[in-house]
């Protein structure tokens, strides 16, 4: 903390000033706490404790309910605050910045295979053109929504970036993650949009990149790529469908495997 962010406080003095240094740390932790800097927040309680366990001679001191309870209220500001700062405000799912983090972790870490579908609405552009963005809005929610829909753990969704969604898949091979993908995208397709708004259809589009931690230089960022190029490929394939590369073609899955022209495309920079 700089000198011009601490709270300006004097410490008391005479026969009760440890008493005081005590309620002195419990006030300037509530302050901290209110604006954000828990660590300077939590090392003031540290040292209203080690004042209280310093005068208690060697016996068990008796820390004050009232700094029990405010201990116990600014970890649960601090994990919300921490939840609230990994999660997507519009749809609730985790962030671009946790997805980076996490996923970096994943492939540096010995967890074997690891799958991420990116997904994308088809057309999204023409439903805020069309609806208006509240029902945009309301749309992406609702695809979040299915989305998740039996993700197995400890998989996760996290919001790419506007209408774009990952679905990690961490310790599934890639016949699994294309099923999953897939079963995503149809639940999309089988949505009962018209509830939302007379005449709504929403598809998505799906790209689904397989690695094995440890196996690939660039990590996550190789792979992030990968599922995109596929993406790109699900999209000039006619849209809403998955791809996916096997025996190094791509392939659809599901109903749009049966499609005759299946696009191979592979964006500059992502191979």
């Amino acid at each position: 903390m700089t000198a011009s962010s601490q709270p300006d406080v004097s410490e008391p003095t005479g026969e009760h000033a440890d008493g005081g240094l005590v309620n002195l740390h419990e006030k300037l932790a509530g302050l901290l706490a209110s604006r954000g800097q828990w660590r300077e927040a939590y090392d003031h309680l540290r040292s209203a404790l080690d004042l209280i366990y310093r005068d208690s001679a060697g016996s068990t001191p008796a820390v004050p309910e009232q700094l029990r309870r405010e201990v116990d209220r600014l970890r649960r500001e601090h994990a919300e605050a921490h939840e609230q700062s990994i999660r997507d405000s519009l749809t609730a799912s985790y962030n671009r910045r946790y997805l980076d983090q996490r996923l970096v972790a994943m492939l540096t870490e010995q967890v074997g295979a690891i799958a991420v579908a990116l997904v994308d609405l088809d057309w999204f552009k023409q439903v805020n053109d069309r609806y208006g963005h509240l029902v945009g809005d309301r749309v992406l929610q609702q695809v979040v929504e299915l989305l998740q829909v039996e993700l197995p753990e400890p998989a996760f969704c996290a919001r790419y970036g506007g209408e774009e969604f990952v679905l990690v898949l961490p310790g599934t091979d890639q016949a699994a993650a294309v099923e999953i993908a897939e079963a995503a995208r149809d639940r999309v397709e089988r949505h009962d949009w018209s509830a939302m708004a007379p005449g709504l259809r929403v598809t998505v589009s799906a790209g689904v990149a397989h690695e094995v931690s440890g196996s690939c230089e660039n990590g996550a960022e190789h792979q992030l790529l990968q599922a995109d190029s596929l993406l790109y490929s699900a999209k000039q394939s006619g849209r809403n469908a998955v791809a996916y590369r096997e025996n190094g073609r791509v392939r659809l899955a599901g109903p749009a495997s049966g499609r005759r022209a299946i696009a191979d495309v592979r964006v500059a920079g992502h191979y």
